[in-house]
């Protein structure tokens, strides 16, 4: 284990049990949303080098995805 997640789990250690116990959800649910951005990383990587890439119109992807929170 790295020092600084040393320290955080003995100042973490110092805190109430309540306090503990969602510090310790958040933390696995972080570290859950990792290993997802990761796998969909890995995937991405796996098609590309598979040729499945194609190009992409950066304008294109902005102008749809602020289309959906109301900027044009």
């Amino acid at each position: 284990m790295v020092r600084t997640l040393e320290i955080a789990i003995a100042e973490v250690s110092n805190l109430p049990d309540a306090d503990q116990e969602q510090i310790g959800r958040q933390l696995l649910s972080h570290v859950e949303q990792l290993r997802h951005l990761r796998a969909e990383i890995d995937k991405g990587i796996r098609s590309l080098d598979a040729g499945e890439g194609k190009p992409l119109d950066i304008e294109d992807f902005l102008r749809r995805k602020n289309e959906g929170h109301g900027r044009s």
